[in-house]
């Protein structure tokens, strides 16, 4: 019996798995959706105020502080997340985790800078929070129904992970759908 490579993550290909109209997409697109509307109306309401493009003290915004340089950044970001509205599928879900977890380093980047001068962004402790929980939430959007110990059968992710598991199943169907094919008709349990 050859041994297979070990693999930290092997090569698979789920755009072929997940139909555009999978209900899945719709949760990631969602996702992206809504948190995509926020930053954008976070960046804007930013930019209405005036404040000095690297100002390190920051007007605040909804309880968050702000400058130009942050709401350019996120009605950047929005955008993006926008694009991954209008494209979803798996682009979506994984734009969705890498922008999470985006926000979580973020949050901790600038944690660190925070009362100094390289907080360029203007930082305050609710953004730093804000980012943290933000992240977390986006990341959740992005890796519902890809990631968890009890995904269904008939997921596509885990149908792509466990190729072998769904074959022999698949067998296993079919020889059940043979059997009772071989049944004659009065002896076929009702479904």
């Amino acid at each position: 019996m050859a041994l297979r490579p070990f693999t930290v993550a092997p090569r698979i290909d789920l755009s072929e798995h997940l139909p555009v109209d999978h209900r899945l997409s719709q949760v990631y697109r969602f996702g992206a959706g809504l948190m995509g509307l926020v930053l954008i109306a976070f960046g804007v309401l930013g930019l209405t105020d005036r404040v000095g493009f690297f100002d390190t003290d920051g007007e605040l915004v909804y309880g968050l502080s702000t400058n130009g340089a942050l709401s350019v950044l996120s009605i950047a970001v929005g955008l993006l997340l926008g694009y991954g509205t209008v494209r979803g599928g798996n682009f979506a879900s994984t734009l969705n985790t890498v922008v999470g977890v985006a926000f979580v380093v973020s949050g901790f980047v600038n944690l660190a800078v925070l009362e100094t001068e390289l907080n360029v962004l203007a930082f305050g402790m609710s953004n730093v929070i804000f980012s943290f929980v933000y992240g977390l939430v986006l990341a959740v959007f992005g890796m519902y129904g890809r990631v968890s110990s009890k995904l269904p059968h008939d997921n596509p992710y885990y149908r792509a992970r466990h190729p072998e598991l769904v074959e022999a199943e698949e067998r296993r169907a079919e020889l059940r759908r043979r059997r009772l094919a071989a049944l004659p008709r009065e002896s076929v349990p009702p479904r």
